[in-house]
């Protein structure tokens, strides 16, 4: 991490403004309560059921990092846009980083491999992508494992395992379960606690006042000494908070308007995913957006999304409002919205390793790819109708800002998540971002995608302006 090593904590921010918890959204009205056990339990049984038969290749050479690109250059404009997009920040030039982002989404059945061949044992699983891309497994015990070539799909993946974890994963995600209240009763500013899968690391996100008062190595200590697991620190200077903000065709990715009865101001969000629950079309956003939301197409016509419903409480940060057209499972993905992609897989929260490379579009910032840090994040403050539950996932900066919230998170055409809210320094600079897995859509909600069956889309009628 590029901040201090010691997210600070929280105040709710409602669409921007700086808020209180008396604020509608604050309390997220009508929201539903879901079960903690399931939500965190899921992201233990995803790999039980994998079936991937692991080929083992001899190495040969002592050092596994050899760098392993696609025999043939493989066409695929989303993951070369992302490419182009990640490419400066991995220090490659775009085709050798979008064929990083092919070895990423093939590694991923890799992954689900390890955590049914090791269970328990597992304490992370981190992707590298320099110098060049790897796995990284790390396990509990001290047993040496000798480093491996397996079979992803067609492309083959470099394996590494470190041994010696003082804790499995399982083992940090229940310390966050079990003691995130009494942490948070310890600080002056409730944190945000996280697990970092590179490290083996419970890590804890808290506010400079606490280190402050209590010195950093002693703050350390008596968290890893309350949790049992090893623990580090890391600050930055403002606390998190949500990233709805004020202020053409019906796609995931566009901005989203609308306002709180009572309040003059207009807020924008961006849009998610296209969704369906088997009959009605949709748009997901962020469920700290306004209730009733509009948009405007590429013809200037607004259109009125009537609200369907919201969850906010604990893993849910998501809203829908529904569509009187049917809508195509596309969305935008560039800031000139002039890049349109058409979802063709989601992967679950449960897949998600730390170092994976993800993109976000937001109405405020635009588009950008940066790597996943920290994955089973509680977001500090109560930003989720109270504190939240272990099942975010943050994003490194710098691109993040209110507006942001509720915009879809991807790779390529595969959907990952929508985003919720961040992190910031004292010059404004966003530390990172976090979002809520696409999985956690409440049922009978789910992304459209390209092989669902959908009904011909036809030219709409002009819709009657509102506002």
């Amino acid at each position: 991490m590029h901040d201090a090593e010691l997210p600070a904590s929280a105040r709710h921010l409602f669409a921007g403004q700086a808020g209180n918890a008396s604020t509608p959204i604050a309390v997220q009205r009508r929201a539903k309560l879901w079960c903690y056990a399931g939500a965190v339990m899921k992201r233990f049984a995803a790999g039980l059921g994998a079936w991937l038969v692991l080929l083992a290749v001899p190495s040969g050479a002592q050092d596994v990092r050899a760098s392993i690109e696609p025999p043939t250059r493989v066409v695929d404009p989303a993951l070369d846009e992302d490419g182009a997009s990640i490419a400066e920040r991995l220090g490659s030039d775009p085709a050798v980083a979008a064929a990083r982002l092919r070895l990423q989404q093939a590694s991923v059945a890799v992954s689900d491999a390890m955590r049914a061949r090791y269970g328990d044992r597992i304490a992370g699983i981190a992707v590298e992508h320099v110098p060049a891309f790897r796995l990284v497994v790390r396990l509990t015990g001290e047993g040496q494992v000798t480093s491996e070539r397996v079979a992803g799909g067609s492309e083959l993946i470099d394996v590494v395992y470190v041994p010696g974890a003082a804790a499995s994963h399982a083992q940090l995600v229940a310390a966050i379960a079990a003691h995130q209240t009494t942490i948070r009763a310890s600080l002056l500013v409730p944190p945000g606690l996280g697990v970092d899968q590179r490290s083996g690391e419970l890590v804890a996100v808290v506010s400079l006042r606490d280190v402050a008062r209590e010195g950093a190595g002693e703050l350390r200590d008596r968290l890893a000494s309350l949790t049992g697991v090893p623990v580090r620190l890391r600050t930055v200077d403002q606390p998190d908070r949500d990233l709805a903000d004020e202020t053409d065709t019906v796609v995931g990715g566009m901005r989203m308007m609308g306002g709180v009865p009572g309040d003059p101001r207009r807020y924008i969000c961006t849009a998610g995913f296209v969704v369906t629950d088997g009959t009605r079309p949709a748009l997901s956003t962020a469920a700290h957006c306004p209730d009733t939301l509009k948009i405007r197409d590429a013809a200037g016509r607004v259109e009125e999304l009537p609200y369907a419903g919201q969850w906010g409480w604990g893993n849910h940060d998501v809203q829908i409002n529904l569509s009187a057209r049917p809508l195509p499972p596309r969305f935008f993905a560039d800031r000139a919205r002039q890049s349109v992609r058409t979802v063709t897989a989601v992967q679950p929260g449960a897949a998600t390793r730390a170092g994976d490379i993800v993109c976000h579009r937001g109405e405020r910032t635009g588009y950008s790819c940066a790597p996943v840090e920290l994955t089973d994040f509680a977001p500090a403050g109560d930003l989720c109708g109270g504190a939240c539950l272990p099942t975010w996932t943050t994003v490194a900066g710098p691109a993040c800002g209110s507006g942001d919230s509720g915009g879809p998170v991807f790779l390529g055409t595969t959907a990952h998540g929508l985003v919720k809210g961040g992190s910031y320094r004292a010059d404004g600079s966003c530390a990172f971002y976090f979002y809520m897995s696409i999985d956690q859509l409440p049922s009978p909600w789910r992304v459209l995608t390209a092989s669902d069956a959908a009904p011909p889309l036809t030219p709409p009628a002009d819709p009657v302006p509102v506002g």
